[in-house]
């Protein structure tokens, strides 16, 4: 079922090609939310790690910060009050009861200020191939808890990453809108997958789906995919920037999720873990 009362909504998610420096970062993140917010973006969505793609992954633990306190949770709320417009930092390191991992969290600020939701990764990357060796579970502790929040195109679905892989959390989720997934797809996983697995969320969850991703080379010689995307609910490519910082955007339409819905009905169509 489609929510009749939504509206149609500008959402732009923004690429960058984060490095050590958070306060480098987060002026490179500041310029860029003001350009998507100044083409009309009432959602504007960070990528993972926006604050830090550190030498090593245990460099997060470094600049954790408090549930409610620290500068990047500062600066999201500043931001999303300065333009009116939601902001959605794609991960904070948030600290917990374990000193050696952290909680990788996405947090939603409204066009208030006010925080409007928290979402910890559940599902976390691991992959070795050659000289890649990926283990977040060593710096992370996994979140268990699905989460959503309500914007003005509808209810919108929050995931991190990894999270893509698994379509039974976006399942979990309900009758969605938008689907927002803030990422640093390796390059080698992400040219293999990357595109295929938004469309299919997308497709089989019939909503728009925005993609905000790290690009480029970090430090360390980490190299991330790129290659953002705003993904509409019939599994067309809308938007999609390749390489470099940059902004994809575009226009969630409540009309147009129904009159996918209605001519293929597949959400009603379900059998297995119907609700």
């Amino acid at each position: 079922m489609t929510d009749t009362t939504a509206e149609p909504m500008r959402v732009a998610a923004v690429q960058m090609t984060s490095g050590a420096s958070v306060d480098e970062n987060l002026r490179a993140a500041a310029e860029l939310i003001g350009i998507a917010a100044g083409g009309g973006a009432e959602l504007v969505l960070l990528p993972e790690n926006f604050g830090l793609m550190g030498l090593h992954a245990r460099d997060k633990l470094a600049i954790q910060e408090r549930d409610g306190d620290g500068p990047q949770q500062a600066f999201l709320a500043r931001m999303a009050q300065a333009h009116r417009a939601y902001v959605i930092g794609g991960s904070v390191p948030i600290s917990c009861d374990d000193p050696a991992r952290v909680r990788q969290t996405l947090l939603v600020y409204g066009p208030d200020g006010a925080r409007r939701a928290r979402y910890d990764k559940i599902h976390l990357f691991r992959f070795t191939h050659g000289d890649e060796d990926y283990d977040e579970a060593k710096t992370i502790v996994a979140g268990s808890e699905p989460a959503t929040f309500a914007a003005r195109c509808g209810r919108v679905g929050l995931s991190i990453c990894y999270d893509l892989r698994f379509p039974e959390l976006y399942r979990a989720l309900g009758n969605l809108a938008l689907i927002v997934v803030p990422a640093a797809f390796t390059a080698r996983t992400g040219e293999a997958h990357w595109e295929a697995l938004l469309r299919a969320r997308a497709i089989e969850n019939q909503c728009y789906v925005l993609a905000a991703a790290q690009a480029g080379t970090h430090p360390g010689g980490r190299r991330t995919w790129g290659h953002s995307m705003f993904v509409g609910p019939w599994g067309d490519l809308l938007d999609v920037r390749a390489d470099g910082a940059g902004i994809v955007a575009g226009i969630v339409e409540p009309p147009v999720i129904a009159e996918v819905r209605n001519k293929l009905p597949a959400l009603q169509h379900r059998t297995l873990g119907a609700r």
